[in-house]
């Protein structure tokens, strides 16, 4: 059992930055892929971006390419979501997610953590 807690989350003005942590415990976490969703009030949970286990496969959704970074660092059981130049459509609870394939879909991912709130203001 895969326990997963997010941090980092927070209120910016557009066009400001924030860095978003999700720290594991309870499995090994190299063995697993790591997603980031989103989910904005009336609106369905959606794909941000997803690191695999190794390095070169990473995949974001288009509305966030070019702005937002995702990482991992395996000795640290973290994985990090840098946001840049964030607008208010950003606006949403951000959601660490754990599975074992690279994919956009939601209930491909097995853990979840509770979620942080960033609130992007125009």
């Amino acid at each position: 059992q895969v326990q997963l807690v997010e941090s980092g989350g927070g209120s910016v003005q557009a066009g400001g930055s924030l860095r978003l942590s999700c720290a594991a415990s309870g499995g090994t976490f190299s063995n697993y892929v790591m997603g980031w969703f989103r989910q904005a009030p009336g609106k369905e949970r959606e794909f941000v971006a997803a690191h695999g286990r190794i390095s070169f496969s990473v995949l974001y959704t288009d509305s966030v390419k070019g702005r937002f970074t995702i990482s991992r660092d395996n000795a640290k059981n973290t994985v990090s979501l840098q946001m840049n130049s964030l607008k208010p459509e950003d606006t949403a609870v951000y959601y660490c997610a754990a599975g074992s394939a690279v994919s956009r879909v939601p209930n491909q991912y097995d853990y979840w953590g509770p979620g942080t709130q960033v609130t992007v203001s125009s």
